[in-house]
């Protein structure tokens, strides 16, 4: 080891700043090229040689030459990456596995909910003919006022054939007419 080797590892033992800004200088670029392509993100391999940088900083380890720094600084790179992929790997699957529940679980609430509004359809087609038509008219949206215009009859008549379906809906369908609300609600 040369003088200024010897200089250098000397000054990165005592903690000395300048050294660490020529030891940033001197080995950034080659360490990000070598993380870069293993973990193939220019972001996630300067990340990673920044942390390198920083926990050889913090850290109370002492280097007896240039070379074996040099090398301890690739192996701290080398497994940094490796780390990095390994926990990218299994946030992966878990991101796959989650995404798979969530699919499965989709296609169970989109079928629950058929069947929610298939029994619904059923319930009303047995209601009373006015009864009926006042429901389905309020399905679609149609306000107090709207119905009885259209139907022909006076407010207090909607109210009261609404109340007459929400009844008779419960009575038929029991809880899937709670389950059924709730769905209206999301």
């Amino acid at each position: 080891m040369n003088g200024v080797e010897y200089d250098f590892v000397r000054r990165i033992n005592e903690k000395e700043e300048r050294a660490f800004h020529e030891m940033f200088m001197k080995f950034r670029s080659y360490l990000v090229m070598f993380a870069m392509r293993r973990v193939g993100q220019q972001e996630v391999a300067e990340d990673i040689v920044q942390e390198v940088f920083i926990s050889v900083w913090e850290g109370k380890k002492t280097y007896n030459s240039y070379h074996g720094f040099k090398a301890y600084l690739y192996d701290l790179v080398q497994n940094r990456c490796f780390n990095y992929l390994k926990h990218k790997q299994v946030e992966d699957r878990y991101l796959s596995y989650a995404k798979q529940v969530g699919e499965e679980a989709e296609e169970s609430y989109n079928l629950l909910q058929e069947e929610v509004y298939r029994e619904l359809y059923i319930a009303i087609r047995a209601l009373p003919e006015k009864c009926r038509a006042v429901f389905e008219l309020h399905l679609e949206g149609k306000k107090n006022e709207e119905i009885a215009e259209i139907l022909g009859i006076s407010v207090l008549t909607v109210k009261s054939h609404k109340q007459n379906a929400l009844r008779c809906l419960k009575e038929y369908m029991g809880n899937l007419f709670l389950l059924y609300m709730f769905m209206r609600e999301i």
